[in-house]
Parts: C-alpha cells; structure tokens; sequence
C-alpha cells in the first residue's frame, strides 16, 4: 500500500525550484538513459540520498539523482517562465525489496507539480525476432504477470477511482507525438507490447515464449508500476524502450547486465536525439 504522506513529506525535501517549477515534460530515466540529460542546462539538482523515500539507487546504470533542466537548444534565452524537464535519473524497482513509496514518488512528484507530460524509458530484451540490440521501441500496452502493484491496499482518492481504467495507460496523442519525433528526426522507432517480469532473474527461455505468444514483443523488471499509477491519477503518459539485448532463448549469448549498460551507451546519441525532439514538439 501507498502512504501519500510518505510521499508528501519527502516532496517538502525537494528544492524550492523544483516544487515551484513549470515543468512541461517529467521523465522517469530508465538503464543507461540518464546520459541524455548531458548538455542541458541543470537549473536544480538533488541526490536521491537527499530524499529520504527515495534512499539511493541500488542498480548500475541508474545515476541516483533528480535534475531540472532546461534543453539549451529550445531555450536560447531562457526565462524562469521558461518550461523544464523534471527527470528522475535512475529508479527503484520492486525487485531491490524497497516500499511501493519508492518506485512511484516520481508519479506523485509529478501529480503534484501537475506535469501535463511524463515520459517514462526503460532498457527491455527482445521478444520479438525483428527488434535488435540498439533498437529503441514505443511501449503501446503491456502484460503485467507479476501481480503485487502499487494500487493495491487502501483506496487512494488522488489516483481515480477503485478500479482504475487500463484500456489505454499509454496515452495515444502523446505516443502519436514521439512516433512524429521520431520521423522528423530520422530514426527508426519500433513499438510494441511489454511484458513486465518482477526481477531480478532474467527470465527463462520457456517464459520468453510464453510472453511472446501471449503478444509481447519486449520484456524488462520496471515501468509497468510508475505507468499504471500515472494512467490512474489521469497523467498522459507514455513509454520508451532501448532493445538492450535479445531475451533468453532468442539468441545464444548469456544474458547480463553490462551488456544492457554496453548497447545504452551505444545508443544514448540516438535516445538524446529522439527526447530532444520530443521535448520540441511538447514545448
């Protein structure tokens, strides 16, 4: 169960500028995503150990700080009323035994600032025989078979009713917008279903094909939580996915995760390339 007061106490930890700032875009920056940030200009930082729901990160790949920024490119004379991107570089996730306050207080940063946009990436492995190492892949639906989730518990009023509504968690207008980043910018974007496994095993070849014929082209251990809570509480959302590596069975290598950290860093001037055009296109 979520304690918004948690949640709430450590959103007063936050500098000033970030409870106070025009924030068009948050971010919630997955496996070796946080290098896109390099460039812009930081207008806030803070350290996760500063944030006492937050306590650090205990993943390689995810730096462990929030930044607010401004994208120079967009912003050549830059206001305080110029729009920021809020990014939660690195997240928690439910396999490291943290509390649900950890994975999702960058939903509840973002409800409260009332982000019109959150984009939230990941690094996945391929199910699907077309996607490649180095890919990156829109996130239109996903398969949730783990089955502890964050709305779980005593009802939240500030995250909808009940029973939330899944039909469409991604946000289709928000995801038609990156699909017409993408074009705009040249590269290739794949999309596609994500299977949500709970970690931190990787999974076994016989559950890649179960995902695969239930419709997944993609699995990874995150985002489903932050994604479902965002969709509840009537956030537009949506998702990206680096195709780190082919899920097991799909190719002969050992899965491990400094091959995750190896193609993201091969890829981050694509990823870069890509959030900056969607940045464009929101601001």
């Amino acid at each position: 169960m979520v304690n918004i007061k948690k949640m709430g106490e450590s959103f007063e930890v936050l500098p000033e500028a970030m409870r106070t700032a025009k924030v068009c875009c948050g971010l919630v920056l997955g496996s070796g995503w946080s290098t896109v940030l390099d460039g812009m200009e930081v207008v806030a930082e803070c350290p996760y150990t500063e944030i006492p729901v937050l306590g650090g990160v205990g993943v390689e790949g995810h730096a462990g700080r929030l930044v607010l920024a401004r994208v120079p490119s967009l912003t050549p004379n830059p206001s305080p009323l110029t729009p920021c991107i809020l990014a939660f570089c690195g997240r928690r996730h439910w396999y490291e035994g943290v509390e649900w306050e950890a994975i999702v207080f960058p939903i509840e940063v973002f409800r409260r600032l009332k982000v019109p946009n959150v984009l939230v990436t990941n690094a996945s492995g391929g199910i699907n025989r077309t996607y490649m190492p180095g890919d990156i892949a829109l996130i239109t639906d996903h398969i949730r078979m783990a089955s502890p989730n964050p709305l779980q518990g005593r009802h939240l009023p500030e995250y909808g009713p009940r029973f939330p509504d899944q039909s469409t968690v991604y946000n289709p207008e928000f995801s038609q917008l990156i699909r017409e980043a993408a074009v705009g910018s040249g590269l290739i974007l794949k999309e596609g279903i994500y299977a949500f496994s709970g970690g931190p095993v990787f999974e076994t070849p016989a559950e890649v094909r179960a995902y695969g014929a239930l419709g997944a082209d993609m699995v990874g251990m995150s985002t489903v939580p932050e994604t479902m809570m965002a969709s509840a509480a009537g956030l537009r959302v949506a998702a990206l996915s680096l195709i780190s590596n082919h899920a097991a069975g799909i190719g002969n290598q050992a899965l491990t995760h400094a091959e995750v950290i190896e193609a993201a860093t091969a890829a981050s001037p694509r990823m870069a390339k890509l959030l900056t055009a969607i940045f464009k296109r929101i601001a």
